[in-house]
C-alpha cells in the first residue's frame, strides 16, 4: 500500500502524492487500518490514556464530596483553573468547526486532509468544556436551573449571569458541530458498510449510513447541506467565542472593561485550535502511515496561519496595554504594571513568549517546513494560550479595585488534577475515534486526487 502511495519524489505543487493512485488507493490507505487494526502502539497509547481518565473521575468525584474548597480560589480569586480550562478547550473546539466550515466556503483544497479530525476534535474538547463550569458551581445537582424550563414556582434564570449565556453557547455549538461531523461522515460509513467482512460492522455502519447508495442525487443534497450548514457554522463559531470574551467584557472589573475582548477571543480559539490540529495531523500522519495524504504542505500552511494569528494577538495584548495607559484609570493601569511586575509576572512573560516570540521562528521556510520545529511550536502556543486564560482571571480578580481585597491563588493538587487529567480524557475519547471511523474523509480526499490527476 505505501508503495502505492508514497513515490520517491512527489509533485510540490500537489496537496496529496496519492492523486496518481486513484481512488481504490485512498480508501485502502483510510480504511484499512480500521479492519486490519492498528498494532501495539495504539493499544500502548490507550493503556496510557486510561489512568488519566480515571484520575479525572477521582476528582471530579472528590470534588462533589468535599466542596470547591480543595482548588486554590480564595473569596477574592472566585474563578480559577476550572474557568480558565473552560475558555481554553472551548477555545479549542470553536477552531475544529471554523476550519472546516471557513475553508470549505472557501474553496480550500488542502481541507480535505484535515477537516475530519479537526471537526472530531471539537466535539471532544466541547464535551470537556462543557463539564467545567458544572462542576464550578459548587452545587452541579442545580445545573440545570441554567435552562429555562416551565416549573411551577415560576423561576426563570438570571439572564445577566455569564454561566446562563455559556450554557446556551455551549449546548448550541456542541448539537450543531455533532451534526456538521456526521453530515460529512456518511459517505465513509457507506464505504466502510460495504467493506467490512463482519456482519456486525455491516450492520452497525449500515445504520448510521441511513442507506446512502452514492447517487447525484444523494451527493446533490449532500453538497446542499454541508455547505449550507458551513455558511451557518462560521457566524455561530464566531458568536459563541465572542459570548465567552463577553463573559469578562461585561463586567465591572479592572482589565476586563475591553472593547476588543469578542474578536480577541475569536482570534484567540482560532490560534490554539491550529496549533492542536498540527499536533493531531503529525500524530495521525505517523501512526497511520498517511504521509502522502496529509503531506509537508498542509503543515507549512497551517503553520503561515500560526504565524499571522500570533501577529494579531501581540497586536491584541498591546492594545490592551494601550488601553489600559490611555485611559487614565488607576485602577486599569495598576493591572498593567501587575502583569509585568507583580506576582505571576514569571508566568505572564512565558505566556508572551509562548504567543508572541516562539512562533516568529515560522517566518523561516525550513522551521514551516520541519515537523521537529513547527510541533514544539505548537505545543508551546497552547501552553501560551492556556496562560493566558488563566492570567486572565487571576490578574484581574487579585488585584481590583480594592487594596484590601488583594489575594494571591495558589495551585493544590487538585487544581493540577482539573488541568492534567482532561487532557488524558481527550486523548483517550480520540484513540477511540480513530479506531471506529476514519480519520480522514475519503470522499473529500478522492475528490481532491481527482482534482489534482486533472491539473
Amino acid at each position: 500500500m505505501s508503495e502505492v502511495l508514497l513515490p520517491q519524489h512527489p509533485p510540490a505543487h500537489r496537496w496529496i502524492s496519492a492523486a496518481r493512485a486513484g481512488d481504490a488507493a485512498v480508501t485502502q490507505a483510510v480504511a484499512d487500518p480500521l479492519f486490519t487494526g492498528f498494532g501495539k502502539t495504539w493499544w500502548l497509547a490507550l493503556l496510557i490514556t486510561l489512568p488519566f481518565v480515571l484520575w479525572l473521575f477521582v476528582a471530579i468525584a472528590w470534588l462533589f464530596y468535599e466542596g470547591i474548597g480543595i482548588w486554590g480560589i480564595n473569596s477574592t480569586v472566585v474563578w480559577g483553573v476550572a474557568i480558565a480550562n473552560y475558555v481554553w478547550w472551548i477555545g479549542i473546539g470553536n477552531a475544529g468547526t471554523l476550519i472546516s466550515a471557513m475553508l470549505l466556503l472557501t474553496r480550500q483544497r488542502w481541507r480535505a486532509s484535515i477537516n475530519r479530525f479537526a471537526e472530531a476534535m471539537t466535539l471532544f474538547a466541547v464535551a470537556i468544556a462543557g463539564l467545567m463550569p458544572i462542576v464550578h458551581l459548587g452545587r452541579p445537582i442545580y445545573a440545570y436551573w441554567l435552562a429555562p424550563y416551565p416549573n411551577t414556582m415560576a423561576l426563570w434564570p438570571q439572564w445577566r449571569s455569564a454561566l446562563v449565556w455559556d450554557f446556551w453557547a455551549i449546548v448550541s455549538y456542541l448539537l450543531f458541530s455533532i451534526l456538521f461531523w456526521y453530515v460529512s461522515l456518511i459517505p465513509d460509513l457507506a464505504t466502510m458498510r460495504d467493506r467490512t467482512p463482519r456482519r456486525a460492522g455491516q450492520l452497525l455502519y449500515g445504520a448510521f449510513a441511513l442507506g446512502w447508495r452514492g447517487s447525484s442525487r444523494e451527493w446533490s443534497r449532500l453538497q446542499t447541506l454541508h455547505t449550507t450548514m458551513a455558511a451557518l457554522g462560521v457566524p455561530l463559531v464566531c458568536s459563541v467565542h465572542s459570548i465567552v470574551g463577553l463573559d469578562f467584557a461585561a463586567s465591572l472589573m479592572p482589565g476586563w472593561q475591553e472593547s476588543i475582548f469578542p474578536p480577541y477571543f475569536v482570534i484567540g480559539a482560532m490560534y490554539s485550535g491550529f496549533a492542536m490540529v498540527v499536533v493531531l495531523a503529525a500524530a495521525i500522519r505517523w501512526g497511520l502511515s498517511l504521509q502522502a495524504i496529509i503531506t509537508r504542505r498542509h503543515f507549512e500552511v497551517m503553520a503561515r496561519i500560526l504565524l499571522m494569528a500570533s501577529i494579531v494577538m501581540f497586536y491584541s495584548y498591546a492594545t490592551e496595554w494601550f488601553m489600559g495607559w490611555y485611559g487614565g484609570e488607576h485602577a486599569d493601569r495598576e493591572v498593567v504594571r501587575f502583569e509585568f511586575t507583580g506576582t505571576y509576572a514569571p508566568l505572564y512573560w512565558a505566556l508572551l513568549a509562548c504567543n508572541c516570540l516562539i512562533p516568529q521562528l515560522l517566518w523561516w521556510p525550513f522551521a514551516r517546513r520541519s515537523l521537529f520545529i513547527l510541533i514544539p511550536v505548537a505545543i508551546a502556543i497552547n501552553i501560551g494560550m492556556w496562560l493566558e486564560r488563566i492570567l486572565i482571571v487571576w490578574n484581574t480578580l487579585s488585584h481590583g479595585y480594592m487594596p484590601s481585597l488583594w489575594r494571591t491563588f495558589h495551585f493544590t493538587f487538585w487544581d493540577w488534577s482539573f488541568l492534567v487529567a482532561p487532557l488524558g480524557l481527550f486523548a483517550f475519547l480520540f484513540l477511540i475515534f480513530m479506531r471506529l471511523v476514519p480519520s480522514i474523509s475519503m470522499f473529500d480526499v478522492r475528490e481532491l486526487a481527482h482534482q489534482e490527476a486533472a491539473a
